[in-house]
């Protein structure tokens, strides 16, 4: 019984320390003067096709955009993005990823389990919430917005990359990995 014990506490703590191991970024800018970044886990194709990743994804094909700890998508300022309004708070990213058609980006107000404080960017994910294991179908009425992604050209990438390239007022947003990429475009949200 007590071997047992010892090699099932063994097996998780090795299964942390290589899922702490993964990559993470933030991807940071500025709109309007107030901070906006998405911080994220930075899966590796490792020589795989993005097209054979997405065939394993459910029948809804909707995908957590990042891996380990939630994909947050954080903003002090009041945001069109993709022209649909988003207001300031942190929020969680999905891909809308259909066999046939545009993808799109899916900001969600479901921040996960046990969710922490997200008011600043950190590299410390060791209190990160984790996205609920379930059907997409369970957090859709928290959805804010569902953004049609403009696909673009861009140089192959391993690891799935965020970035926001300045564009007037605010920023694009570009998704890369693999042999694809996107983009929508965030501008600050000119109240009347």
């Amino acid at each position: 019984m007590l071997r047992r014990f010892i090699l099932v506490v063994t097996f998780i703590g090795s299964a942390f320390s290589l899922y702490s191991q993964e990559p993470w970024d933030i991807a940071r800018t500025a709109i309007g003067g107030k901070k906006l970044f998405i911080e994220y886990g930075r899966p590796n194709l490792k020589g795989r096709a993005l097209a054979d990743l997405m065939k394993q994804l459910p029948a809804d094909r909707i995908w957590r955009a990042g891996s380990g700890p939630m994909t947050i998508f954080s903003t002090e300022a009041d945001l069109l993005v993709g022209g649909k309004k988003v207001p300031a708070g942190n929020y969680s990213l999905y891909m809308d990823c259909p066999v046939n058609g545009d993808y799109a980006l899916i900001i969600n107000k479901d921040l996960g389990e046990q969710p922490e404080p997200l008011p600043k960017a950190t590299s410390d994910r060791s209190n990160r919430p984790y996205p609920h294991f379930m059907d997409y179908k369970e957090i859709a009425d928290k959805e804010v917005a569902r953004l049609p992604l403009k696909k673009v050209s861009s140089q192959k990438t391993q690891v799935l990359i965020y970035e926001f390239e300045p564009a007037g007022n605010g920023a694009i947003l570009k998704i890369s990995w693999g042999e694809q990429a996107w983009t929508v475009d965030i501008q600050p949200d000119r109240k009347p």
